[in-house]
This record gives structure tokens, C-alpha cells and sequence, in this order.
């Protein structure tokens, strides 16, 4: 028999762990999943409790064959994948594909990946969790149903190529709804009335705000109009102002707890202008290792997550650091722990911090890149905040009358910063400098005026704000919020504009269709309690086949009437003054999956076609001096879905196109710290027309190429 075999997903997870095992394990990547449903079948037996068949991916057949050879010298395999569902599959798809005897597989999970956990849970391993296999089976089973039955009725019934799924048609709606709102919302206007004062003698000014009237307080939209407001202006210059009554006290502001996934995706929105997409990308990097000067290690613990619960040995060692380097005072009375919200949340988890806190962001500027050390340095900031006492400040509040009218004024000093030492909110607090006054006593007027205002909209969703409702709401789970998101903006189903979702046409009236035919499948409140039942299939309380039969029947006995009574809602070419240049057919307006274009009626035949602009308004192309090198003719500059680029005017008899220098030219590939499995050069990040992806930096000899997504 050989070395133990230790089995992860990924290859710079593989590298960080051999080096923490030595030689007598060998660390093998599965390159994430192995096994999936068919892609161009349902691969389910319905009749047959929902049995799965599943297929080798073919990108992954070369990899399962290298596995088997090695699993069958291995005298011991650990299954590494990481903790969650995925992870958990993952493991059984390893092992059911390679025909290992169970006596030989141990399960191994861990937290963070260092040294010290790494070694320690080597000595404390488990079976396979059939409970978590069957919960993703279940998921995966449950979209497949959704997508494979409703997507080919809304192809053929709305336009070609379009798809739904369970849970992004859920988020969908929310984006429509909201969108909805928006465009019915009238705007009302209202003012307000704001006086400058100022004690006696002094310059400092601060401000107050109309707050009362013979003793009746003033709502937001009492003042409708100028004429009202400038009543009440004229009114305030001809009176004196006196101080009534002052109310001090000493407010505690609590520090926020360590992340977990959503609130990291929503605090890097802010902060670092990070994509959710992004952020997971960027904290996949840091949890699986970053080499340092004498070895690698994992800079943080595991980023899925939606505990807050935190070792008891990582917050002693955050109130050591905080102790020796800020005092004494920043320490709480007794260690935080913080309780989490969510009924489904995986206790066994721990909250996103970093594996030792003397890794201060600092000291590890120079082993990380630009974006590693800003998501870091949040971790890390937020982590040690949480373990620190309450910031304290002086609260003054001051009422002052004039006349049949009371203005209120309050502001805050900081008395002890606390936790703010380390870590402040996104935004900066208007501060109102009261000075000391004592009461009756009078004040001098240095300006009042009104401010018009009109209400507003509730606002478009982000990426923050969107992640934050779909987690208020139970919809998803922590690994599933940014490819909700991602595949949302990959299906034109929404565009992003000034970082705010805009749901187009094709998602409004994809979303139409939805509530029309299939109300059960985009009720926020159904989705939430699916993502309910897969999280009791995990615990053992609920089997896989009871949850998805419940959910099958009905669900089977609706496409059925949907088959029936979806009208065809597929867009007609709108008829146009323009002749096609090229055979002299009218031209038509149609929509594809990119939009509308204006082409040629005389198509197939007749391929001519320009794209529109948002006005409608057809973007011809540009001529140039520069001829084409292979027929000679112009080349001209169009537009198309990478941007910019040059093509022959001769198309489509010739196809030939180049990339505008300095415009059109291909993003630069993204450096990583993973080798090819293949040839062993490094990977970089490709961004190609279905977005961004790892492939071998060997290209074009090495084409191997893998998703980005888990």
C-alpha cells in the first residue's frame, strides 16, 4: 500500500495542505464537482423517488481517471472538501465514481487552514454526512426540475434561449417589484425650517430644527408649499430664542459583530467597491493560503458561513493583542459573543476572522495583493472590533422657544472612542457642535430658512442591499447570494447602472409570465420554506424524496394547464421607412438576446443588420483608412458585445475583424497563486463573453480552463 491520499478541490488548497502533512500523504485536486446531471437531459427518474443519473463532467474525466489510480494504492483516503453541502457532495461523488471501499474513507473538515487545525483534524475524522449529500442532491434536483420544465416553455413562448430557476426567480421578482413601485411612486413636496443660533458673544454656530407649534409637533409633510414655509421663516426672524430645557446623557454604541457571508459581501459593496462575485473570489484566495516568507497558510476561516459563533481560543487571543497594544480600558467587561439571527444557521461554524490576529493587515501588506489586503484588512478590522468595548459619547439634547414655536437641537461628542479605534461605520455622522448653555438662557439668531423637499422612491437595489433582503427574506443560502446575482446580470434579466439592479424588458415580462403560470415557484415566502426543508434534510428530520414529491405534484400539475393557456408573447418585427443597403428588402426592427436591432427582412438570405442604441437610433459603423487584409476592402468600426472593434465592410462574405488598439484590446489576464494540473504553469484570470475564468496561462499549447464559480 502507498502514502494516505488527501482529496481537496482545489489546487492551491492542495499546496498549502502538503505542506502542513509531509510525505507520507499525497494531496490530490478534484478540481471541484466531478459528477453532475446530463446536460442535455433531465437525468431524473421521477417515478423512481427522484433517483439522479449523473455523468462525469467532461472537462473532468482526465482528472477522475488520474483519482481512481491513485485511490487504489492509497492505504487510507481523507475526504478535504470543504465543510458545507457542496463540500460534503463533492466527498460522496469521489468516492461513488471510484468505486472506493468505504472502510478506507475518513472525512476531515476544518475551519481555517493552518498548521496547528489542519494536524488536529487529522486525528478527529468523520463518515460522510449522507444527510448533507442528500440536502445539495435535493437542491440540485429541485433546479433541475424548475429550469429543465419551465425554461423550454418560455423559450418557445417568449424568446429563444431563455431560462428560469427556483431561487434567481425569486430574487428576480424582488428586482421587478421594486421596480414596479418606483415607476407608480408620485412625488410629494414637503419643507423644512432650519434656524442658526448662536450663545451670545461666541461665533460657534449649530443648528436646530422646527419642532413644535403651540404644543403640536410637526410632521414630516406638514409644510406643503414656499407660502407656508416662508410664513413660518418670517415668523422666526421676528422672535427671540431661549433655551427651555437641556437633557444630557451618555450613549453606548455596541461594535458590530464578526462577518459572515452576507455581511461581508454588503461591507466590500461599500467599501471596496467589490462585486459579491468578487469578494468570494478574493476570499477563496485568502482562506486557502497565501505564501509567506518560510511557508503558506490560510489568511482567514471559512467564508461560507452564517454563524456568528467565534472559538473561545480565538477571542482570548483578540483580548490579549487588544490588551498589549491598545490598553486595558478597550476591553469589554466580559468576552462578546454574539447570538445569530437565523434559525438555519450552521453552529458548527465559525463567524469570517482571521486565523491569528497577530497577523495584523500591516504586517501582511507585502504578501498580498491590492484587493487581498483591502478585503483583509475589513476582516480583520471587523473581527478585533467585535471583541472590544462600547464606544461612549456625550449626548446633549436642547429644546429652544420662540414665541408659539420650539426648535429642538442635538449633537454628541466622543467620550471614549472604543471599538471605533479600529473600525468605523461606511458612512461619516454630520456632527452638530452644541456649545454649553444653561437653560433661559438666550441665544442669537444668525439665519433661518426653509428647504424645499419632495419625497422619494424607495431606491434600486445594489449589491449590498440586494444581498441583505434575500437573507432577511430566507431566500438562498451563503454560498448561493453572488451567483444569484451573477447569473441575474449574465441573462440580461437586469442591467447595472451606477452599481443599482434595472430590471429590463425580457426580465419584466419574464417575471409576468412567472406570476401568471407559476405563482407557487416565485412566492418569496414558497422559496424561503423550500430553503427551510433542504436545511431539515441536512439535520435528518426530513427525507429527499418526501420533499421533492410534495413539491413535484403540484408543481407537475401546473406546467401541465401552463402549456395549455401561456399565450406566445414572442416580439413581431416592427416594420421600418429603411431600405437594406445590400438587397434592397425593407429593414425590420427585431429583439435578441443582446437587445433590439434593426435587420434586414430578407434574412437568412440577407444577413445585413445594425444594433441599436437606447434611443433606437441605429448605430452605423465607422468608417476608416485602414482596408481589410484580406480582401481589400474598408474596414470599419462597429460595436458588438465585448465593445469596439474593426470589420470588414465586406461582411458577411468576408468576416475579418481586429481589435482597436488602446480600446478594444483583451482585458490583462489575472494573475493566481494556482498551477494547471495539466502542464503546471500558473493560472490567470480570463474575462471572455460569458464573463470571467481561469484558464492556463500556457494558452493556445494548454487549453485546460475552469469556471470561477463553486
Amino acid at each position: 500500500m502507498g502514502a494516505s491520499l488527501v482529496i481537496v478541490e482545489s489546487p492551491a488548497k492542495a499546496r498549502t495542505i502538503s505542506k502542513f502533512l509531509g510525505k507520507k500523504y499525497t494531496v490530490k485536486s478534484s478540481m471541484g464537482h466531478v459528477l453532475d446531471l446530463p446536460v442535455k437531459k433531465l437525468g431524473i427518474d421521477i417515478k423512481n423517488n427522484f433517483k439522479p443519473t449523473y455523468e462525469i463532467i467532461r472537462e473532468k474525466k482526465k482528472i477522475v481517471s488520474e483519482l481512481i489510480g491513485v485511490m487504489e494504492k492509497a492505504r487510507e483516503i481523507y475526504i478535504a472538501t470543504d465543510e458545507d453541502r457542496e463540500g460534503e457532495a463533492i466527498g460522496w461523488h469521489l468516492v461513488d465514481v471510484c468505486k472506493v471501499p468505504k472502510e478506507k474513507i475518513k472525512r476531515v473538515i476544518f475551519h481555517e487552514i493552518t498548521k496547528e487545525v489542519i494536524l488536529e483534524s487529522f486525528k478527529n475524522t468523520r463518515s460522510i454526512d449522507y444527510n448533507m449529500v442528500d440536502a445539495q442532491q435535493a437542491r440540485r434536483i429541485l433546479d433541475r426540475l424548475v429550469g429543465y420544465k419551465i425554461s423550454p416553455l418560455l423559450s418557445s413562448r417568449v424568446r429563444k434561449g431563455l431560462s428560469a430557476g427556483r431561487v434567481q426567480s425569486a430574487a428576480l421578482r424582488i428586482l421587478v417589484d421594486r421596480e414596479e413601485e418606483i415607476s407608480k411612486f408620485v412625488p410629494q413636496e414637503y419643507w423644512s425650517i432650519n434656524c442658526e443660533l448662536k450663545k451670545k458673544g461666541h461665533n460657534d454656530i449649530f443648528s436646530a430644527r422646527l419642532a413644535f407649534r403651540a404644543g403640536v409637533a410637526y410632521k414630516k409633510l406638514d409644510i406643503k408649499s414656499k407660502k407656508e414655509a416662508d410664513k413660518i421663516v418670517n415668523d422666526l426672524k421676528g422672535q427671540g430664542y431661549t433655551v427651555n430645557s437641556i437633557s444630557k446623557k451618555v450613549k453606548n454604541r455596541n461594535p458590530f459583530p464578526p462577518f459572515i457571508t452576507s455581511t461581508l459581501q454588503q461591507e466590500a459593496y461599500w467599501k471596496a467597491g467589490f462585486s459579491p462575485e468578487k469578494t468570494m473570489r478574493i476570499a477563496q484566495h485568502l482562506y486557502e493560503g497565501v505564501k509567506l516568507d518560510k511557508d503558506t497558510s490560510g489568511m482567514i476561516t471559512y467564508m461560507r458561513t452564517d454563524s456568528l459563533n467565534v472559538a473561545v481560543s480565538a477571542r482570548k487571543e483578540a483580548g490579549g493583542w487588544i490588551e498589549k497594544n491598545l490598553g486595558e480600558s478597550y476591553l469589554p467587561a466580559s468576552s462578546r459573543i454574539y447570538k445569530t439571527k437565523s434559525k438555519t444557521a450552521q453552529e458548527a461554524h465559525e463567524a469570517i476572522r482571521p486565523v491569528s490576529v497577530d497577523r495584523t493587515p500591516e504586517k501582511m501588506e507585502q504578501y498580498l495583493t491590492g484587493d487581498q489586503g483591502k478585503l483583509y484588512r475589513l476582516i480583520w478590522e471587523r473581527f478585533m472590533a467585535s471583541q472590544m468595548a462600547s464606544a461612549k459619547f456625550d449626548a446633549v439634547t436642547i429644546n429652544i422657544s420662540s414665541g408659539d414655536y420650539l426648535l429642538s437641537a442635538s449633537g454628541q461628542t466622543v467620550k471614549f472612542q472604543g471599538f471605533m479605534k479600529i473600525y468605523t461605520q461606511q458612512r461619516a455622522e454630520r456632527v452638530n457642535c452644541i456649545p454649553v448653555l444653561a437653560k433661559g438662557e438666550t441665544l442669537e439668531l444668525n439665519k433661518v430658512d426653509g428647504g424645499q423637499h419632495f419625497t422619494e422612491p424607495p431606491p434600486r437595489y445594489n449589491g449590498a442591499s440586494l444581498i441583505k433582503n434575500l437573507e432577511a427574506k430566507g431566500i438562498g443560502r451563503p454560498s448561493t447570494y453572488a451567483p444569484i446575482i451573477n447569473t441575474l446580470v449574465r441573462r440580461k434579466y437586469v442591467i447595472v447602472k451606477k452599481r443599482q439592479f434595472i430590471p429590463t424588458e425580457i426580465g419584466i415580462t419574464v417575471i409576468g409570465m412567472m406570476l401568471k403560470h407559476f405563482p407557487v415557484i416565485i412566492n418569496i415566502d414558497f422559496t424561503a420554506r423550500m430553503e427551510e426543508e433542504l436545511d431539515e434534510i441536512a439535520a435528518g428530520s426530513k427525507k429527499c424524496a418526501s420533499v421533492l414529491n410534495d413539491f413535484y405534484v403540484p408543481f407537475e400539475k401546473t406546467l401541465r394547464n401552463a402549456r395549455k393557456q401561456m399565450k406566445n408573447v414572442k416580439p413581431k418585427d416592427v416594420p421600418t421607412d429603411e431600405v437594406c443597403e445590400k438587397c434592397g428588402e425593407p429593414m425590420v426592427v427585431r429583439e435578441g438576446r443582446f437587445g433590439k436591432f434593426l435587420a434586414c427582412s430578407g434574412f437568412p438570405k440577407c444577413k445585413n443588420a445594425f444594433p441599436l442604441d437606447e434611443k433606437g437610433e441605429k448605430v452605423k459603423p465607422e468608417a476608416t483608412d485602414k482596408s481589410c487584409e484580406k480582401c481589400g476592402k474598408p474596414m470599419v468600426v462597429k460595436s458588438g458585445r465585448r465593445g469596439r472593434f474593426l470589420a470588414c465592410s465586406g461582411y458577411p462574405e468576408c468576416r475579418s475583424t481586429l481589435s482597436i488598439e488602446g480600446e478594444n484590446e483583451k482585458v490583462a489576464p489575472e494573475p493566481t497563486e494556482e498551477v494547471c494540473e495539466k502542464c503546471g504553469e500558473p493560472m490567470v484570470i480570463r474575462t471572455g463573453r460569458r464573463g470571467r475564468f481561469m484558464a492556463c496561462s500556457g494558452f493556445p499549447k494548454c487549453r485546460n480552463i475552469k469556471s470561477l464559480a463553486k
